[in-house]
C-alpha cells in the first residue's frame, strides 16, 4: 500500500494507462512542461515525450475538437480543462460531437475520449474557478459522468474511464486534491467504473454524496454518533449512468434520506436523486427527502464562498428536519 493524495492518484492512473497502451495521450493547457496547474500530470511528458503528452493553445473547443479527430483514428485522448468553469467554450463539441458521434454513426464509431475537469470549490479562488456544473453533462444523453472522492477511487476510477469506448467526462475536487489515502498500485480495481459505494455503514438515515462532499458527510456521520445516531453515507461516484441502488437499499432500511453537493439546488443531481428514491421506495420513506446544496447564484467571491458551500452544520440541521417528521 502507497500513500498518495489525489493528485498524485491519477497521475500515478495516468502513467499506468499510458505505459499500458500506446494509444493514450494526454492533452490540454500546460499539461506538459508545467505538469498542469495542479500537477496533475506533473513528469509524464519529460517521460512519454511531446508526441503524448501535448500542450494545447489556451481553446477549449479547438482541445475537445481535436480529441474528437485523434479517437476516429484509433487513439485514446486524456483532456484536460484547466478549470471547471473553462469547459464552456468547449461545451458545443461535446455535446453536438463527442455525445452524439455513436449513434450518429448508428454504432459503427467510438469516441474513447476522457474529459478530466476539476470542479467545485474550497480553493479561494476567482470567478470561473470554483464552479460545479455536472448536471449540464449528467443531462446529456451519450456522455458518462463520474467523480472520485478518494485516492484509491481516483486512482482506478481514471484506469476504467481511459479503458472504456465510449466517452466519459471525469469530475475530480480539486478541493480534496491534496486529501491522502492508501492505494494499493499493483492491486484491481475493487467496483465497476459505474458503481456506487456504501462509505460507512448506518441505520437511522441515509446520506448521499459525491466528489467534494463526501468527506463533509463522513466528518458529519462521525459526529452524528456522538449524538447517538447511525448515518449511512454513500458515495455515487457515477452520476450518469446513476447507481442508485445502494441508495434503494439504505432508505427501505432507514426510511430517510438526505442528498449533498455544492452545484446549485434547483435541477441539481440531488433533484433526480430525490424522485427517483420517491418513486421506487415511497411507501419506505418516513420523512420527505432533505437536500443540501449550493444556493441558485453564481459562485461567490472567495471571501464569503464558505457561507455558499454546504458545510457539517448545514448536513446535520438537514439529517434533525428528518427526524422531525
Amino acid at each position: 500500500m502507497t500513500s498518495l493524495n489525489i493528485v498524485k492518484a491519477i497521475n500515478a492512473g495516468l502513467r499506468r494507462s499510458m505505459e499500458n497502451d500506446a494509444k493514450v495521450l494526454v492533452m490540454g493547457e500546460d499539461v506538459g512542461k508545467l505538469g498542469g496547474v495542479f500537477r496533475v500530470t506533473d513528469g509524464l511528458q519529460k517521460d512519454f515525450g511531446e508526441d503524448r503528452v501535448i500542450d494545447t493553445p489556451l481553446a477549449e473547443s479547438g482541445i475537445i475538437g481535436t480529441a474528437v479527430g485523434l479517437a476516429l483514428r484509433g487513439y485514446r485522448p486524456v483532456c484536460e480543462i484547466q478549470f471547471d468553469g473553462f469547459v464552456f467554450p468547449g461545451y458545443d463539441q461535446i455535446v453536438n460531437q463527442v455525445a452524439k458521434m455513436h449513434y450518429r454513426s448508428g454504432g459503427r464509431l467510438r469516441l474513447p475520449i476522457v474529459i478530466r475537469i476539476p470542479f467545485g470549490g474550497s480553493i479561494g479562488a476567482v470567478e470561473h474557478h470554483s464552479e460545479s456544473p455536472e448536471a449540464y453533462f449528467a443531462h446529456t444523453p451519450g456522455l458518462k459522468v463520474v467523480t472520485c472522492s478518494n485516492p484509491l477511487d481516483a486512482y482506478w476510477m481514471i484506469q476504467q474511464a481511459i479503458e472504456l469506448d465510449d466517452p466519459v467526462v471525469f469530475f475530480e475536487p480539486k478541493g480534496r486534491y491534496y486529501t491522502k489515502g492508501e492505494v494499493d498500485l499493483d492491486g484491481a480495481a475493487d467496483l465497476p467504473l459505474e458503481s456506487a459505494r456504501v462509505a460507512v455503514p448506518g441505520t437511522d438515515a441515509t446520506v448521499v454524496a459525491y466528489g467534494p462532499m463526501v468527506k463533509t458527510c463522513l466528518d458529519a456521520a462521525a459526529a452524528a454518533a456522538d449524538d447517538g445516531r447511525s448515518l449511512e453515507v454513500i458515495d455515487l461516484r457515477t452520476l450518469a449512468p446513476l447507481d442508485l441502488r445502494a441508495v434503494y437499499d439504505s432508505v427501505r432500511r432507514t426510511g430517510r434520506l438526505v442528498v449533498v453537493h455544492e452545484a446549485q439546488r434547483t435541477l441539481g443531481i440531488g433533484a433526480e436523486v430525490a424522485a427517483r428514491v420517491t418513486e421506487e421506495c415511497f411507501y419506505s420513506l418516513e420523512a420527505p427527502v432533505q437536500r443540501v446544496t449550493g444556493y441558485d447564484t453564481p459562485y461567490p467571491p472567495a471571501r464569503v464562498e464558505e457561507e455558499y458551500l454546504p458545510g457539517l452544520d448545514r448536513v446535520l440541521d438537514a439529517v434533525d428536519r428528518t427526524f422531525a417528521y
